[in-house]
């Protein structure tokens, strides 16, 4: 379980030749009972992990699409502790990974042992903080490790080459390269020197470097994957189960098979 489950499917994926793909979705959006069946879909239409937001109040990393998911999960009465029962409920009925996506507010109200131990309890297998600065980390960095789930670091393309070697050096699970400076949210086009940001990152990190934040087309994924492991699409694919659109995000997914080529 936690990092070693990360680890394999990264591995699975990318000695087959192919590109990973990390699907994000709203937890609870449509309702919490939706999730098993989500993640069950995400699973068959090949994903490799799926990123689980936690929805809530104040989103600072996220675009209006996902803030609008949030407040519907919101006001299906969605909580960190109500998905974390959940996923304990279906934890023997899936096999795909799950990394959590959450912000420190609602893991200080769980408390951060508690969250920790709940976290393991539910087959979580890593989270992504984005309000948690390396220099604050050691929060809950200890308490994870005790349960062997990653801490997934985020890469900004406005950071140092100092700070993104300490990044690189620290993340565990993969490496989530922001492709744009700002929030969530699918865009047409990506500044021209992201290639090269991207491989100089896979020159520093060990683990898998995925490219996320924008990302919405298949052209996109095939555009990106040239430079990185794969890619996490969020704002599309939650705009696509909102609308039940299940045919486009097969074809998403599949845009990051059989890469070799490439």
């Amino acid at each position: 379980m936690g990092k070693q489950r990360l680890d394999q499917a990264f591995a699975k994926v990318l000695e087959d030749g192919d590109k990973a793909f990390v699907p994000y979705i709203m937890a609870g959006d449509g309702g919490l009972d939706q999730l098993e069946n989500r993640l069950q879909f995400l699973e068959e239409s090949g994903a490799t992990v799926v990123e689980l937001g936690i929805p809530f109040s104040d989103p600072v990393a996220d675009g209006p699409t996902i803030q609008a998911a949030g407040l519907r999960a919101l006001e299906h009465g969605v909580s960190l502790r109500a998905v974390l029962d959940e996923l304990k409920r279906i934890k023997e009925k899936r096999t795909i990974p799950v990394v959590l996506m959450t912000y420190m507010n609602p893991i200080y109200a769980v408390g951060v042992k508690d969250f920790a131990k709940e976290c393991d309890e539910a087959g979580v297998d890593g989270l992504i903080i984005p309000d948690l600065p390396l220099e604050e980390e050691t929060i809950i960095t200890e308490e994870i490790k005790a349960h062997d789930i990653a801490l997934i670091r985020l890469a900004a393309l406005t950071s140092t080459k100092e700070r993104l070697v300490e990044i690189a050096k620290r993340t565990e699970g993969f490496l989530y390269a922001v492709t744009v400076t700002g929030t969530t949210g699918a865009r047409s086009e990506f500044k021209q020197n992201l290639a090269t940001h991207l491989q100089e990152l896979k020159q520093i990190c060990e683990a898998p470097v995925l490219a996320g934040f924008g990302v919405s087309t298949p052209e996109h994924v095939k555009e990106l994957s040239q430079y990185c492991d794969g890619v996490v699409v969020g704002s599309r694919i939650v705009d696509l189960l909102h609308n039940n659109d299940k045919e486009t995000i097969r074809e998403l997914v599949g845009s990051a098979r059989k890469m070799k080529s490439v």
